[in-house]
C-alpha cells in the first residue's frame, strides 16, 4: 500500500495535488480528520482489493488543532504498520498567498470577524508546524502556474518506481529566487557566461551551440568535477539515512544556460550511480 499525505497553507495547491493524484489512480479523501488516519490506513489495508493500493488524503487547517498536534504520533502509527507513506507539504510565500484569495476572492479556513487574511495565513504556519516538519517533500509554489505545479507532482511523487529516495537535480535562476525546498544549493554564476556572447544569448544550456562554448571553458569543467565528486561521495548517505526525496540546486543568474548545462550533466552522472535521479529546469524558457 503507498499512502500519500498532502498538506499546507490554503491556496499552495493542495487541491490540484488531489487532483493530479486522482487522475493517477488514487483513492483520495479531502480533508480528512487526522486522528482518523490510524484508522484509515487500517481499513485499506484490510479491504481493499488491489494488490497494491494507492490512497491519498488531505490534512491541513481546518482540523481541530489538538489533531494536528498529535500528528508526529499519528504518523509514527501509520508506518508501524509497513505502510509505505509519503507526506507532502506545499506552500508559498505569504505575498503570493494574499494575491491567490484576493483574485479567487475565496473566503481563508482561519479568517473571522477578529482575525485578517494576512493574520490568518501567518496562523496557519504554526498550526500545521507539526506536519511541516515531518514532511518529506516540500514544494514552493510561489513561482508555479497550474501546469507547472501539475508536472511537478507527477515528476517527483509519481515518477518514483519503488521505496528509496528520490533525487532532483534542479537548474534555477537566482533572479527568480532561491528555491526554497533545496537541500544542497550550488552557485555558478563565478562560471562564463554564454549571455553575453550575442551569438548564444538565445539558446539554452540544452542547445549543442552553448554545450560546446561551456565544455571548452576549463573553469566551467573543474566546476563540474569538483561537483560531481562531492555528490557522488555524498548522495548515498543521504540515501542511507532513510531520506524519501533530496533536492540538489544548481543556480545561474537567469537560469538559462550555465546551470542547466550542469544540471544535465550532473543527473546524467548519477543515474549511472543511484536508482532514482531526475532532472528539472525551474526558470527554463
Amino acid at each position: 500500500m503507498r499512502l500519500i499525505i498532502v498538506s499546507g497553507r490554503s491556496g499552495s495547491g493542495k487541491s490540484t495535488a488531489l487532483d493530479v493524484l486522482e487522475d493517477s489512480g488514487f483513492y483520495c479523501i479531502d480533508n480528512l480528520p487526522a486522528g482518523l488516519l490510524p484508522e484509515l490506513a487500517e481499513r485499506a489495508l484490510i479491504h481493499t482489493e488491489l494488490l497494491h493500493p494507492l490512497v491519498a488524503v488531505s490534512i491541513d487547517a481546518r482540523n481541530l488543532p489538538s489533531h494536528l498536534q498529535r500528528f508526529p504520533e499519528l504518523l509514527e502509527e501509520v508506518r508501524g504498520r509497513h505502510i509505505h507513506c509519503d507526506v507532502l507539504y506545499l506552500d508559498a510565500d505569504e505575498e503570493t498567498l494574499l494575491k491567490r484569495f484576493s483574485e479567487t476572492r475565496r473566503r481563508h479556513p482561519l479568517t473571522n470577524d477578529t482575525r485578517s487574511l494576512a493574520e490568518a495565513i501567518q496562523d496557519e504556519s504554526l498550526l500545521l508546524g507539526p506536519i511541516s516538519d515531518l514532511a518529506d517533500l516540500k514544494i514552493d509554489t510561489t513561482h508555479l502556474n497550474l501546469y507547472q505545479l501539475r508536472d511537478t507532482l507527477k515528476l517527483r511523487l509519481l515518477n518514483k518506481p519503488e521505496p528509496g529516495t528520490a533525487f532532483l537535480v534542479e537548474s534555477f535562476g537566482f533572479k527568480r529566487g532561491m528555491p526554497v525546498d533545496a537541500d544542497l544549493v550550488f552557485d555558478v554564476r563565478c562560471l562564463p557566461n554564454p549571455y553575453w556572447k550575442p551569438e548564444l544569448r538565445d539558446f539554452t544550456g540544452l542547445d549543442q551551440p552553448v554545450i560546446d562554448y561551456l565544455a571548452a571553458q576549463p573553469e566551467v569543467e573543474e566546476m563540474y568535477q569538483d561537483l560531481a565528486v562531492y555528490l557522488h561521495k555524498w548522495l548515498p548517505r543521504f540515501a542511507a539515512s532513510n531520506r524519501s526525496y533530496v533536492t540538489i540546486a544548481v543556480g545561474c543568474t537567469g537560469g538559462q544556460h550555465r546551470s542547466v548545462y550542469l544540471a544535465e550533466r550532473l543527473g546524467a552522472a548519477l543515474k549511472a550511480q543511484l536508482k532514482n535521479v531526475q532532472v528539472r529546469h525551474r526558470d527554463l524558457r
